[in-house]
């Protein structure tokens, strides 16, 4: 089953900057093969039900590995069984809506 997943992985006991942990979880996905779509507070995920959950797990091991002892994850998550979807026809979808396309 396809799905598109919004993935905001946050290790806890860091300190304030993160982005060697993110920049780790985003190298899980891509080693994945998924397509990912990075965002200021987030990723978008797109690919196979078990792959994508496969991949969150992953991440969360190597942010540990990387000496974060908490994290916090927020993750939203769809899917449709009417029609194939990806993440760029949601978007495109809107932004003719908006007359931007």
């Amino acid at each position: 089953m396809k799905i598109i997943a919004d993935l905001c992985v946050v290790p806890i006991g860091v300190g304030v900057s993160v982005s060697e942990h993110v920049a780790a979880c985003e190298k899980v996905l891509k080693d994945a093969g998924l397509k990912t779509q990075l965002h200021a507070y987030g990723t978008n995920i797109e690919g196979e039900w078990d792959e994508v959950f496969t991949a969150i797990k992953r991440c969360h091991e190597v942010v540990h590995e990387l000496g974060a002892p908490r994290i916090s994850t927020t993750l939203k998550f769809g899917t449709r069984t009417d029609r194939n979807q990806t993440m760029d026809d949601k978007v495109t979808s809107v932004q003719q809506k908006l007359g931007m396309e």
